[in-house]
């Protein structure tokens, strides 16, 4: 005789009894494990035509993802969404600076003319010399280069750098499609310090040997996000004006992968139009749209031409949308009841907002999401923009949300279409975070968590979680607010707490 065990929820019947729940709020029951952790893949897709290798996207924030980081997260095999708080041209040059480099470093470059002089260019620590070109830009013929050390020696701090600077010689550069190893193997035997990366005669970066010692340090990194141009993929913000227009023209141009509409509330005309443009006059371009939290709002921009949707609206933690105006949604329920109906046309979902840790991940995919967008978590690393500060003995770097009025001063009010309003109003907040040092060690430990909490679910891949859970052979409970407390670190005088 078979004895039939009722044991936690069903997802479908634990979100659909009328509660907004966050990933907080559930937990998962664990299932049968008959794999080892390195059996789990967690390759994935952001929308209909972009593979990745991990589901990690970082967010289109102006305090998180520029070109810096969007490089870091293609050598992981995430992607990187650039922000749009910027002109046109200055978004697509730094699209195309992350699909000209093999390696995850970034400096900035700073080119002179041979009859200028350097000025105060040696306060920033991170530059190891300054490039004098024919005509003081990259496009330009290199002549030779002046070291910080060069300089400070000079009694004569406003010589013309033709006086003093060393000539560059066949040694002082390699091709860009070099990768770590091979620039690793050539400082050594050429004894350099450094060395140019140099495209069709145009310097792309300055790559130090202190740098590739420092990323020799994280995990090996792979093939990284790859896209059928051999490059680096990369995605971008835009917004739904006319002006925008414009702006996916240059950032199409620059080689972007796809385009993210940036909107706080994406089921709008003015976003189902812009789909329509895009994908009539670049049909090539996946477009993610969004964002959403309801099944309403992702049919709506399905039938539109999504190729991808974001979703979570108030739920990141400088977010104060749902305190605002009083609309959003629990992140948890959000991400299953929009995954529920995208899944049916093959549209993948990202999870924006919330995530603090690995189990929020966890959470957030095999609840039907493909990849989650992550905005706090990368904040305060060292590819995100900003320079570090010192409070109370901590390093930290500005955090802001694009909602918040500081952001809003550089055009993100589009996003809340808000631009056109004589009052502005507040959807975010400004703060700082913790210096979380590089992503190129933290996605990679984090990934591994992620890895093992699916083996604790009993599922090998993304697909193989969300085919569980629909199924109904995953089960879910809600977490009162003592089983949370329970379920974290408590009843301690003191601890350091350490995620790897």
């Amino acid at each position: 005789m078979t004895v039939e065990f009722e044991d936690g929820y069903a997802a479908e019947r634990l979100f659909n009894q009328g509660f907004s729940y966050t990933y907080d709020d559930i937990i998962f029951l664990p299932h049968y494990i008959d794999f080892p952790t390195d059996a789990v893949s967690l390759s994935t897709n952001l929308s209909r035509n972009i593979p990745l290798s991990i589901p990690c996207v970082s967010s289109p924030m102006d305090t998180v993802t520029e070109s810096y980081m969007a490089a870091a997260m293609a050598a992981l095999g995430g992607i990187g969404i650039i922000h749009s708080n910027m002109p046109p041209s200055h978004q697509a040059h730094m699209v195309r600076s992350v699909k000209s480099r093999r390696v995850p470093i970034l400096s900035n470059p700073v080119f002179k003319s041979p009859d200028s002089r350097i000025v105060d260019h040696f306060d920033d620590d991170s530059l190891p010399c300054v490039l004098v070109t024919e005509s003081g830009t990259a496009k330009s013929k290199l002549l030779g280069y002046v070291f910080k050390s060069d300089w400070m020696s000079l009694s004569d701090k406003d010589a013309k750098l033709v006086d003093y600077m060393r000539a560059a010689d066949s040694t002082i550069s390699v091709p860009w499609s070099y990768d770590l190893a091979q620039i690793d193997a050539y400082l050594k035997k050429e004894e350099r310090d450094f060395v140019l990366l140099e495209e069709g005669g145009e310097v792309l970066d300055v790559i130090t040997k202190q740098e590739v010692e420092r990323v020799k340090g994280y995990p090996k990194i792979g093939k990284g996000s790859v896209g059928s141009d051999g490059k680096w993929m990369v995605g971008a913000a835009i917004g739904t004006r006319e002006s925008d227009k414009e702006r996916v023209e240059h950032l199409v141009k620059a080689g972007a992968n796809a385009v993210v509409l940036d909107s706080s509330q994406g089921n709008s005309i003015y976003q189902i139009e812009m789909i329509n443009y895009i994908k009539r006059t670049y049909p090539q371009l996946d477009v993610i749209g969004g964002n959403v939290v309801t099944m309403n709002q992702a049919q709506n921009l399905i039938k539109a031409g999504a190729d991808g949707l974001r979703v979570g609206m108030g739920s990141g933690s400088i977010c104060t949308t749902q305190e605002v105006c009083a609309v959003g949604r629990g992140q948890a329920t959000a991400v299953y009841k929009v995954s529920s109906i995208a899944a049916q046309s093959g549209v993948p979902v990202v999870a924006d907002g919330g995530i603090s840790n690995s189990g929020h991940i966890v959470k957030a995919l095999t609840l039907g999401a493909s990849t989650v967008m992550m905005g706090g978590f990368l904040a305060g690393s060292t590819e995100a923009p900003g320079t570090y500060l010192y409070k109370d003995g901590y390093r930290i770097k500005k955090y802001r949300g694009m909602g918040s009025l500081e952001a809003m001063t550089k055009g993100s009010d589009q996003r809340y279409l808000g631009d056109t309003a004589k009052l502005k109003i507040a959807q975010g907040v400004v703060g700082a975070v913790v210096d979380k040092g590089s992503i190129l060690r933290l996605l990679p430990y984090t990934m591994q968590a992620v890895k093992q909490g699916f083996q604790d679910l009993g599922a090998t891949s993304l697909q193989s979680a969300h085919d569980l859970l629909r199924s109904k052979t995953l089960r879910l409970e809600v977490r009162t607010g003592a089983a949370q407390v329970e379920g974290g670190i408590h009843g301690l005088d003191s601890y350091e707490k350490k995620a790897f």
